[in-house]
């Protein structure tokens, strides 16, 4: 898959994938629908921002993303409740 990114053209990559006889596909850029997982960032993103008071620590930001995501594990996930902007 490649969305065009710039880190996913560096001559790098490019020359890995060469390599490996890897053919680049087309993906189109922001494509959620594509990439399942980006449903749930989205999710994980919005309730960490209505936090009060927000973590002010990478200690606390992991532990607000764990207690998010144990929460969406039992309730999203498990009854395919997805939302859709």
């Amino acid at each position: 898959m490649d969305d065009n990114a710039r880190p996913h053209r560096a001559l790098l990559v490019d020359e890995f994938l060469e390599s490996e006889d890897i053919r680049r596909m087309d993906w189109p850029a922001r494509s959620p629908d594509l990439n399942p997982v980006e449903h749930i960032w989205d999710a994980l993103g919005r309730a960490i921002a209505t936090r009060n008071p927000p973590p002010r620590t990478i200690q606390e930001m992991q532990t607000s993303l764990l207690n998010e995501w144990e929460k969406f594990l039992s309730y999203n996930i498990c009854r395919k409740k997805w939302r859709r902007d």
